[in-house]
């Protein structure tokens, strides 16, 4: 049944404290909860996204990805950037584990020279 925007027969009781149905149920600048009824698939009203299907372009995509982000700490990029920084170290930390060996071998340096150095702290 459709009903006309200057219809206001029944408007009380369509959608009044006693339907049945579910609500929207989004916060509303008020701070209440939205009475208005909810759209099956996403259970906000049509005011709350209940219709939206999400961005469709690629622009649109950027746009609501740049929107969510509030910091850039878990991006793809600072991910990969902190695997480099993360590859780089332990590859320093390999060649000094050999110059170390290396130092060892030769005599220049003694087995327990870490003990060693800790003390003198």
């Amino acid at each position: 049944m459709r009903f006309l925007k200057g219809n206001k027969i029944g408007a009380e009781t369509r959608f009044g404290p006693d339907w049945p149905g579910e609500r929207c149920g989004a916060r509303t600048k008020a701070g209440t909860s939205c009475k208005r009824p909810a759209v099956k698939r996403t259970g906000r009203c049509t005011r709350h996204g209940g219709k939206s299907t999400g961005p469709r372009t690629e622009e649109g995509r950027a746009r609501i990805a740049a929107a969510k982000t509030v910091h850039g700490r878990m991006t793809k990029d600072a991910r990969a950037a902190a695997k480099r920084r993360a590859q780089v170290g332990r590859e320093i930390r390999a060649e000094l584990r050999e110059i170390e060996r290396g130092a060892i071998a030769e005599g220049r340096l003694s087995k327990d020279w870490r003990r060693a150095f800790r003390q003198s702290e």
